[in-house]
């Protein structure tokens, strides 16, 4: 998927859409996500992009954050 996006920005959000659909359907891998977060204050997640605002950590992060994701 991120060599379809190939950081075209107009490409970021069904980049997102897609990229939220695909964490969605790996609900056990995204609970224990969160349970090692609960564990540790502070996480780095990497992303090999020179764009640091459309790239699939920033979804990650926001995913992440959000209450209303599995």
């Amino acid at each position: 998927m991120r060599k379809w996006f190939n950081h075209e920005a107009e490409k970021w959000l069904e980049f997102q859409r897609r990229y939220i659909e695909e964490l969605k359907a790996m609900p056990g891998e995204v609970r224990e996500f969160r349970e090692l977060l609960k564990e540790h204050s502070q996480v780095t997640l990497l992303y090999g992009a020179k764009d640091e605002s459309h790239n699939q950590a920033v979804v990650l992060r926001d995913f992440l954050k959000s209450k209303n994701t599995p």
